[in-house]
């Protein structure tokens, strides 16, 4: 075997329970290109996305971050969802709430985490920054 094997006598972490629908992870740090903020527009965006969902419960978990790396397109966000593609979305803001979680609905409807262009929101038009297949996904 070679030296760089190790085995463990206890078996791996159980993963954790899959939320009911898609997770939003929000980047609270990005202030859109913009100088250093207080309160900036990422955590705009994750304070607007709240009060809808307070608002108008639905099965969507908010998870805040601190960065997702695309600094020069934020406002940005990434869904996720067991089994489907996971994306970096780009271009937001906290008057794109309202659309960011109609999109998150029909990812979570779609059986890939595929949302055509011509079914999402208008103001989402320009949001695709990239995607990541699900681990358990065939490449396509």
């Amino acid at each position: 075997m070679p030296a760089s094997v190790t085995h463990s006598a206890s078996p791996p972490p159980s993963p954790p329970a899959a939320a009911e629908g898609p997770v939003l992870h929000v980047c609270t740090t990005c202030r859109r290109g913009g100088p250093a903020m207080e309160n900036p527009p990422g955590a705009q965006l994750l304070d607007r996305l709240q009060a809808v969902l307070d608002a108008s419960p639905q099965p969507i978990t908010l998870r805040p971050v601190a960065c997702l790396a695309a600094c020069d397109r934020g406002c940005t966000a990434a869904i996720a969802m067991p089994g489907r593609w996971t994306w970096l979305l780009g271009h937001l803001g906290p008057e794109k709430a309202e659309d960011l979680l109609a999109y998150a609905k029909l990812y979570a409807a779609s059986a890939k985490g595929t949302v055509m262009p011509s079914r999402r929101p208008a103001s989402l038009s320009d949001m695709i920054l990239g995607r990541v297949p699900a681990a358990e996904q065939e490449p396509s």
